[in-house]
């Protein structure tokens, strides 16, 4: 009695892609046999060995006028098995609908509901002008380099001739579902401080912990404000601040030994609003105020600030929100407050949405007991089926013609 579409979201969800080992050739054939099954074209593009983006295309009447991108990643975060209530990739239902899989928000269901979406609007017999494609690529959970980083900067990714894009949002706990037209750009860096050695007995000067101290205290001190920032005033979300964390933190040999050298790492979030080039001379001045020896480098800098427009004059957004006025959703635009792949989407210049259709759901994704009800995936299916003729169906713009 169970609903096709359900069954075929619990199949996926068996399928164990976490990392370290994501098994990607399964959700592979898994995805592919799908698209041939629904009478979509199938390309397959190894970005790196053994990486391989996926791409199944619906024709549309139009190839010439740029295309619909429907993206989602096969690939999902690590489990502690002795968490969850359930096996983490039996994808058990529980009496109330309630379906626990790791990727059961992030973002496996996505994946489904752009097929079923589809499977529906080919079963009514409908087509649009715009060509319709759909990419499952790997790695993003581990940043995306060997996945859409890599696939944006081949010559496969610029013959979709991609014209908007879709990509994965966050679930919301309110009646409101959540849009992000924007990400913080993430930073991370690493910052050394070099010192005395010595005898761990003795009050050595110009230690390299000393150093690390006023490092830690001005990085938190700026956390702290931003944290009380983002509390004082209730239009913000975590989007519009930057977030920071000490991630990482090494040094030292032995109990009675002063190391000569310390680091720690940061996680920096910063929302597009910053200037970046400020920041960074932010950063530098803490460094320089901790003392000489003090270094810091980055292991992730991201510099692209692009949005994707939401005034009502753009034909992608006009199209997107206009479904949603039409069906009643309740739209909360926000920047996304992590990073996914839409930020190498929106840096080659394609507008790109981030929207995951889970409203009065918990926010889960990368948490224990990762679940999904199956009537609001099931509503997230019909949600993609008003979306996709609407965007699909957007008339010729300037530059096309």
């Amino acid at each position: 009695s169970e609903n096709p579409s359900v069954t075929l979201f619990r199949e996926y969800l068996k399928i164990d892609t976490r990392h370290p080992k994501p098994d990607y050739d399964a959700a592979v054939r898994f995805l592919e046999h799908i698209g041939t099954d629904l009478g979509l074209a199938c390309q397959k593009v190894e970005v790196c060995q053994g990486y391989v983006v996926l791409i199944l295309t619906w024709q549309g009447t139009n190839p010439r006028l740029r295309s619909i991108l429907l993206n989602s990643h096969t690939d999902v975060v690590p489990v502690f098995e002795e968490h969850w209530t359930y096996p983490p990739f039996e994808a058990v239902k529980d009496s109330q609908g309630n379906i626990y899989a790791r990727g059961a928000q992030d973002m496996k269901c996505v994946s489904i509901q752009y097929l079923e979406a589809i499977r529906k609007l080919k079963a009514e017999g409908k087509s649009f002008a715009r060509t319709i494609h759909l990419t499952f690529v790997p790695d993003e959970e581990v940043g995306g380099y060997k996945g859409m980083g890599m696939f944006v900067q081949r010559p496969e990714f610029r013959a979709l001739n991609v014209g908007f894009a879709l990509d994965e949002g966050l679930a919301s706990p309110s009646d409101t579902f959540s849009v992000f037209y924007g990400e913080k750009s993430p930073w991370w860096i690493k910052v050394k401080c070099m010192g005395s050695p010595g005898h761990g007995s003795r009050f050595i000067s110009n230690t390299a912990a000393e150093k690390m101290h006023k490092v830690i205290t001005s990085f938190l001190a700026f956390r702290e404000s931003e944290k009380q920032r983002l509390k004082s005033d209730s239009s913000l979300t975590l989007g519009d601040v930057t977030s920071l964390n000490m991630t990482m933190l090494e040094g030292g040999v032995s109990f009675n030994v002063v190391p000569s050298e310390m680091a720690a790492g940061f996680d920096i979030r910063i929302p597009p609003t910053v200037d970046l080039k400020a920041f960074e001379e932010q950063v530098a001045s803490w460094c320089r105020d901790a003392g000489d020896g003090v270094t810091y480098e980055f292991h992730q800098k991201c510099m692209d600030q692009h949005v994707t427009s939401t005034k009502e004059s753009d034909p992608w957004w006009k199209a997107f929100s206009g479904v949603c006025r039409d069906m009643k959703l309740q739209l909360k635009l926000e920047i996304f407050p992590a990073a996914t792949d839409s930020r190498y989407i929106r840096a080659v210049r394609h507008p790109a949405i981030g929207f995951s259709p889970m409203n009065r759901t918990p926010v889960l994704l990368h948490d224990h007991n990762e679940f999904l009800n199956e009537q609001v995936f099931l509503r997230g299916i019909d949600i993609y089926a008003h979306l996709l003729p609407a965007l699909a169906s957007v008339p010729p713009l300037p530059a096309e013609g």
